[in-house]
């Protein structure tokens, strides 16, 4: 068994030194080239740091040089947290507070930038060219073990802050190792990377690949906003697998893109992380109905997968595809309100998760780790945590999981996990805001923010949050009240604005 994420790439580069790893339409790495710049930049991190465990933040353009950056971070045994250089001024400035990095990778580009964020800031072009210290190396990595952390990736709050979930070796290895297993992802697969690095969607493409000892190609972000570029992308790279969000699926479908181009290699479609409309999984299964299709279901806490369904049968258009049952080595099960387990079918409760896929918690929020992290309320006997997921789901006749809905105010929209609260408190937070409550419209995937404010409209309500949140964080609809409506206890009144939505 596997302790450290590096050993696939060392596999790969010894098996693999010349095949293509990763690639952009820019540039390309070998998996030869890769472990040699990973072990340039640990070279140069246990040089320059006289720390271990301790997190980097990874500050670059997205491309394949990104997972050098990654991977040189691990070989320090220390651990990568990657922000994206489109993220809000906000978010970052939070992030950071949140962290307090030992370091700070970044590409030239960025320098000016990245110097906020940590006196130790390394250029990542310049660690490159730094000497390898294999001593050094095999050193500091001969004192590592698996629960070391890998990876702190970084979800919406309901307070406005941030959670950063903290992964460890053994909870990635094991969720590439049965995925991998599962879903037989191969040598020869290359996959389509759509996910943001900083997203756990882009775990599969990353880390699948680098166990495999396949290739991953990443498709520039505007190409999803364009069908046929997106559909030549597959095509003139020999795609074989992609796993995206139901949202770009869905783009394919109502362009109706596979009239133009239908890519010829394409055999595995892995979707999730949003519920997939039957409509657009029928598109897609008719155009390729000899490809593998795969629902898959799970939360960053839970490393990124616990559950998955191989799709063995038709659906009609209004029917809901489940998001089917545990991976090996991992246990999922649904308790009722009063903690107890439910096995019989069309019953709702809340997906727990227990097993090596479970996060070590969130960073530097103790608190909000011990409200999820939990005892499982099965077992009194010894300590045993589950992560509770705050999902509703049911089992059908079949004894396959399908996802109902939140337990909060925690919604899933353009394949992220979002709060709602984070929204509420950049809103809150722009001067003479009065009031203001998102809801979201599940049937028609929109976030609607209701808000009191004599200072603002729609227009420039918008324009403040484009600086404090992500993109896909936004409210698409916006409705400006003279008085929001309250309960009795001064609380937003929300059944009262659901009727206005």
């Amino acid at each position: 068994m596997k302790t450290n994420i590096l050993e696939y790439l060392e596999a790969a580069a010894k098996r693999l030194p010349d095949k293509c790893a990763y690639f952009d339409e820019e540039i390309s790495y070998t998996y030869g080239h890769m472990l040699s710049e990973v072990r340039s930049i640990g070279t140069k991190l246990i040089k320059k740091l006289n720390v271990k465990c301790r997190p980097v933040l990874i500050y670059m353009e997205k491309s394949p040089a990104v997972l050098a950056a990654f991977w040189g971070t691990v070989a320090s045994r220390n651990f990568y947290v990657p922000l994206d250089t489109n993220m809000p001024d906000m978010r970052i400035r939070l992030i950071v507070e949140n962290l307090k990095p030992a370091a700070v990778i970044t590409d030239m580009a960025h320098y000016d930038l990245a110097r906020k964020f940590s006196n130790n800031v390394f250029i990542f072009e310049e660690m490159t060219e730094t000497p390898v210290d294999e001593e050094l190396l095999k050193k500091r990595m001969a004192t590592a073990i698996d629960t070391d952390p890998v990876y702190v990736l970084y979800t919406s709050g309901s307070t406005g802050v941030p959670k950063g979930v903290v992964v460890s070796h053994r909870s990635l290895i094991d969720y590439v190792e049965q995925f991998c297993n599962e879903i037989d992802i191969r040598e020869d697969d290359i996959i389509a990377n759509q996910a943001p690095f900083y997203f756990d969607a882009s775990l599969i493409d990353i880390y699948c690949t680098l166990r495999a000892g396949g290739s991953m190609g990443i498709v520039p972000l505007e190409y999803f906003s364009i069908p046929l570029k997106l559909l030549d992308f597959l095509q003139k790279y020999d795609i074989t697998t992609v796993r995206w969000v139901p949202s770009a699926m869905k783009m394919v479908s109502t362009f109706k893109g596979f009239k133009s181009i239908r890519p010829d290699k394409l055999r595995k479609v892995i979707f999730g992380a949003e519920s997939m409309p039957a409509k657009v999984y029928n598109y897609w299964k008719d155009n390729y109905p000899d490809a593998v299709f795969v629902q898959i279901y799970g939360p960053t806490e839970i490393t990124g997968v616990c559950t998955y369904y191989i799709v063995d049968r038709d659906y009609e258009n209004d029917e809901t595809i489940p998001i089917g049952k545990a991976f090996r080595n991992t246990e999922v099960f649904l308790l009722d309100e009063d903690d107890k387990l439910i096995s019989r079918s069309d019953i709702t409760g809340e997906i727990c998760v227990k097993g090596s896929c479970l996060a070590l918690g969130y960073y530097n929020a103790r608190e909000k780790s011990d409200e999820v992290f939990v005892q499982n309320p099965l077992n009194p006997y010894y300590s045993e945590k589950i992560y509770r997921t705050g999902d509703l789901a049911k089992y059908n006749e079949r004894k396959e999981l399908v996802f109902v809905s939140r337990k909060d105010f925690q919604i899933k929209h353009m394949g992220h996990r979002i709060e709602l609260g984070e929204i509420e408190t950049a809103v809150m937070a722009l001067p003479n805001m009065k009031n203001a409550c998102c809801l979201f419209d599940q049937d028609k995937q929109k976030i609607i923010l209701f808000y009191e404010a004599d200072a603002y409209d729609d227009i420039t309500v918008t324009e403040a949050l484009k600086k404090r949140l992500q993109r896909y964080m936004l409210p698409n609809v916006l409705h400006k009240l003279d008085e929001m409506p309250l309960l009795h206890n001064g609380k937003v009144d929300r059944v009262k604005l659901k009727g206005m939505m």
